[in-house]
């Protein structure tokens, strides 16, 4: 009965990545949020689960890379999508699909209503399933991962959804309402879950001080600038656990 446990969290992360697909599609970014990181908390304790337990099987790999496709893949990826829809274009073919946003939304002029660039977003979803299928079969990422995973380019996404749907900054809310920031964005942040960089892994395997300090001074870290600087810290944060992971990764050679 035991080895079903870890089964269970998988199973609650891909209903979460579900619900926030769909939060997303009807226009409610900020509960596709909440469902999102709710689905990356369940997909953390999976694993630690399944190790705890002593009961890691191949069918639970495999469910949790197609669980992780919704709701670090897909999820993002229509938030991006979101974003892109939202932004200041300099002016595109109006579509069928335009015109009825216009409709919805009267306030928002023709002639910055997105066609087809929005489309760009699904660079997202396809690279992170490109990635989570390699990750399965690559002996190099037991104890760690090459390149960035998938649940740490969710959680940067999402956090540009909140910065905008909070107005705050002024000058983060200007950047993100660039179009061409968020092309960029895009190509960038799907590039990094391919390159070749290690990266520490936060699944722990023990507890012990000695061999998790330097993870256990990146979470204080983390939680320090939540707690100073709020929503805006989020994708520093990431930012900087690329940079620590080179740092890292320099010292160590």
């Amino acid at each position: 009965m035991r080895k079903y446990i870890p089964h269970l969290f998988t199973s609650l992360n891909l209903c979460c990545g579900c619900i926030a697909a769909i939060f997303i599609i009807i226009g409610q970014p900020l509960g596709a949020v909440f469902f999102m990181f709710l689905g990356i908390f369940f997909d953390f304790f999976d694993g630690l689960a399944a190790r705890a337990l002593k009961v890691t099987t191949e069918v639970g790999v495999q469910l949790d890379s197609l669980a992780d496709v919704i709701t670090s893949g897909l999820v993002p990826s229509l938030m991006m999508i979101h974003l892109m829809i939202n932004a200041e274009w300099d002016g595109t073919i109006g579509t069928y699909l335009d015109a009825l946003m216009v409709e919805k939304n009267p306030l928002i002029p023709e002639e910055l209503v997105p066609s087809w660039l929005p489309v760009i977003g699904l660079l997202i979803v396809i690279s992170a399933a490109y990635r989570l299928a390699k990750f399965n079969v690559d002996e190099r990422q037991t104890s760690g991962f090459i390149g960035l995973p998938t649940p740490a380019n969710a959680i940067f996404i999402a956090s540009l959804i909140l910065i905008t749907e909070d107005f705050s900054p002024a000058w983060a809310y200007e950047l993100l309402t660039n179009s061409w920031v968020l092309v960029g964005v895009t190509i960038v942040f799907s590039l990094l879950m391919h390159a070749e960089i290690p990266l520490f892994s936060l699944k722990f395997k023990s507890f012990g001080l000695k061999e998790n300090g330097f993870v256990y001074g990146f979470v204080i870290a983390t939680i320090a600038a939540l707690l100073l600087f709020k929503i805006i810290a989020i994708p520093f944060i990431i930012i900087g656990y690329i940079v620590l992971s080179i740092v890292k990764n320099t010292l160590t050679k």
